[in-house]
């Protein structure tokens, strides 16, 4: 799976772009959500976990935490936006 990142997660990260490993990072479950994926995330980068905000996009929508994602999805990490 490709993640997008934007603004502050791309400094956080180093990348424009993230490869998630296989599901068995997330568990035996073939499926993953979203609130999964930001714990997993949270641990593998905590300057992500500063943030006021994280939203996740999936396919293009804005996703809860509940929402299934899978390796096809297409998904972006979105930072809190400041602007006047």
């Amino acid at each position: 799976m490709t993640i997008l990142l934007f603004g502050i997660t791309k400094d956080i990260v180093g990348s424009s772009t993230l490869s998630m490993p296989s599901s068995s990072e997330f568990g035996a479950r073939s499926t993953k959500t979203v609130k999964e994926l930001k714990e997993y995330l949270g641990k593998m980068y905590p300057e992500l976990k500063k943030l006021s905000s994280l939203a996740i996009a999936v396919n293009n929508s804005y996703a809860d935490d509940d929402t299934i994602i899978d390796n096809f999805d297409e998904i972006a990490l979105i930072p809190p936006v400041s602007g006047g």
